[in-house]
C-alpha cells in the first residue's frame, strides 16, 4: 500500500486529494506548510510526495531541494502557475512530474500511479555495461568505476531507455512518451532538463558527453559500442 505525503496550504485540496488517493488504496499524510512537510517526511518516509510550489514559510522549491538532499523519493509538484520557467526549475530541483492547478483528482491519481510504477519498475536479470558505466536494472542501481550514482526515478528511466537501445536515436517526444506514459506537446524542453541533470551525474565531462549524445535537430541517443565509450 503506497504511502503519499500531500503538502498544500489549501485545506480543500488536501481533503479532496486525500479522498481520491485513499479510495485508490493508498495511505495519505498531510502537511500545510514547508516546515511541517519536512518534519512529516523525516517521520514517515513516504513513497511519494505531492508538493505545492507556493507554500507559507519554507516554499515548495526549498522543500523539494531538502528532500532531494535526503533521498530520491519521487516528487510531483503542484502549482497554480503555468509558467514554463516554473516547470523547468521544478525539474532541475529533481521533481519527477508537474501538475498545474486547478487539478483533476483522477489525473493526480493516474500521475501518482505512473510515477510510482517508474520508480519501482526493474525487470529481472537485465544488466547494461558501457565502458566504466554499469546499469543494474534489477537492483535499480547505477555505478561508474564502481562508485554508486544516485539518480531520481525519472533519470534512471531515461538512462535505461537510452542505454537499452545503444545507437538508436530518440526524439524528445518519444522520450517524453517513455517517461510520462504519454507525450505532452509543449513539454519537450523538460527532456533537455532531465538529460542535463543525468549528464551531470554520469558523465566524466558533462560538457563533452560520451554516453548520452545529442543528435542535433532530432534528439538523443546512447553511444553504441563503436563510439568512444
Amino acid at each position: 500500500m503506497p504511502s503519499i505525503l500531500i503538502v498544500d496550504d489549501e485545506p480543500e485540496i488536501l481533503d479532496l486529494l486525500r479522498s481520491y488517493l485513499e479510495r485508490d488504496g493508498m495511505t495519505v499524510a498531510r502537511a500545510a506548510d514547508g516546515e511541517a512537510a519536512l518534519a512529516a517526511y523525516d517521520r514517515l518516509h513516504p513513497d511519494l510526495v505531492l508538493l505545492d510550489l507556493m507554500l507559507p514559510g519554507i516554499d515548495g522549491r526549498e522543500v523539494c531541494r531538502r528532500i532531494r538532499d535526503r533521498s530520491q523519493t519521487p516528487i510531483i509538484m503542484l502549482t497554480a502557475r503555468d509558467e514554463e520557467t516554473d516547470k523547468l526549475v521544478g525539474f532541475e530541483l529533481g521533481a519527477d512530474d508537474y501538475i498545474t492547478k486547478p487539478v483533476s483528482p483522477r489525473e493526480v491519481v493516474a500521475r501518482v500511479r505512473a510515477v510510482l510504477r517508474r520508480a519501482q519498475w526493474a525487470p529481472r536479470g537485465d544488466e547494461i555495461r558501457a565502458g566504466d558505466l554499469f546499469v543494474d536494472r534489477r537492483g535499480h542501481k547505477v555505478t561508474r568505476k564502481g562508485q554508486m550514482i544516485d539518480l531520481t526515478p525519472t533519470e534512471f528511466r531515461l538512462l535505461e531507455v537510452l542505454a537499452s537501445h545503444p545507437g538508436q536515436v530518440f526524439t524528445r517526444m518519444q522520450l517524453m512518451d517513455h517517461l510520462q506514459g504519454s507525450a505532452f506537446d509543449g513539454y519537450e524542453r523538460t527532456v533537455d532538463t532531465h538529460v542535463r541533470n543525468l549528464r551531470l551525474k554520469i558523465e566524466p565531462e558533462p560538457a563533452h558527453p560520451r554516453y548520452v549524445v545529442t543528435v542535433y535537430g532530432i534528439g538523443y541517443k546512447f553511444a553504441d559500442q563503436h563510439e568512444d565509450v
